[in-house]
């Protein structure tokens, strides 16, 4: 389980012609009417029903709900600037990810936003865990099994990602770097399909959510080597970490945080931070998202900044080994 204080270490306005919108949101009644939540994927995903779960909690303190808005496609672009574009009154917020504020900066030559210069940060929202699985005839049962057999198979194996471009994609760019070995990257669109090529052997190996291999890994049709976080899962507190097999530069987050339009005042921004860590603080969060392996953080907006531009840094030197770039 990731903790908070582990996400956070070593982490270290836009002026506007819109009068009446602002002078609406710095009232003391401040949330005075539903609160819409940009999300860059399809309704249905644990993000997108880990937000409606908070934003239940979020109408119970504050009277007004939580309306998701999905704006998929375009590698979270999408969303982006249709945030970007609304008016800085609080009452518009962004669900941004890994990718959208640390790797697109780094991928794409041309990005129409730019997380310090058109957003303010609200809080970080939630952290989840990424494991390395292999399918169950793979033998290796620790990464420096798995490592020596690459070497021995050169160009003939393979792990798959979630999507090309993120965390799951540079996470095999990283390892492949550190531990020399040459594994091909095969990208999926998703988890459920990289899972399922995974365990039809199509794929040697994968770096994805730890919640999404587990029972595959309870039924012996998969294994895993190693957890991304610096410490063990309460989840699966046998397996060993990247960190303790050697590879320190390993530790990678799939994370999500809110963020604002730029341009919004400082005390609205304070307010959101107040409910949405009341949120994320509760226990009706914390019962309702081990299970599924998330771990919510409430953070400073300051905190959040921090964080992600730490990791923009880190990302940024995997994009350049992988030379990946993406297109629009």
């Amino acid at each position: 389980m990731i903790r908070r204080r582990t996400m956070l270490t070593g982490l270290a306005a836009a002026g506007t012609s819109l009068a009446w919108p602002l002078a609406r949101a710095q009232q003391p009644n401040f949330p005075d009417r539903p609160v819409r939540v940009v999300v860059p994927f399809a309704a249905g995903n644990t993000l997108d029903n880990a937000l409606r779960q908070v934003g239940e909690v979020f109408k119970a303190n504050t009277g007004q709900p939580i309306l998701v808005d999905a704006k998929p496609g375009g590698s979270g672009i999408i969303a982006a600037q249709t945030v970007m574009q609304a008016a800085p009154d609080g009452y518009t917020l962004l669900l941004c990810n890994t990718s959208m504020f640390t790797i697109n900066p780094h991928t794409f030559s041309s990005l129409p936003y730019d997380p310090d210069k058109h957003f303010k940060p609200v809080s970080n929202f939630l952290g989840a865990a990424m494991v390395m699985a292999v399918h169950a005839d793979v033998p290796a049962s620790n990464v420096a099994e798995f490592v020596k057999w690459t070497k021995a198979n050169p160009g003939k194996v393979s792990f798959a990602s979630f999507t090309a471009g993120n965390s799951s994609h540079f996470a095999g760019v990283i390892l492949n770097k550190r531990a020399g070995i040459d594994m091909l990257h095969v990208p999926f669109n998703g988890t459920p399909p990289a899972v399922t090529a995974l365990l039809s052997g199509t794929v040697n190996a994968a770096f994805v959510p730890m919640m999404a291999v587990k029972q595959h890994v309870e039924s012996g049709k998969l294994k895993v080597l190693a957890i991304t976080t610096p410490t063990r899962s309460s989840h699966m507190p046998n397996l060993a970490t990247f960190r303790e097999q050697g590879y320190p530069d390993m530790d990678i987050f799939i994370w999500a945080g809110l963020a604002a339009p730029a341009g919004t005042p400082d005390a609205v921004i304070a307010r959101l931070n107040t409910e949405f860590g009341k949120a994320l603080r509760s226990q009706e969060i914390k019962d309702k998202w081990y299970p599924i392996g998330f771990e919510p953080l409430a953070t400073t907006p300051q905190e959040f900044q921090s964080f992600y531009q730490a990791e923009s840094a880190r990302w940024a030197e995997a994009v350049k080994i992988s030379g990946f770039k993406a297109t629009q």
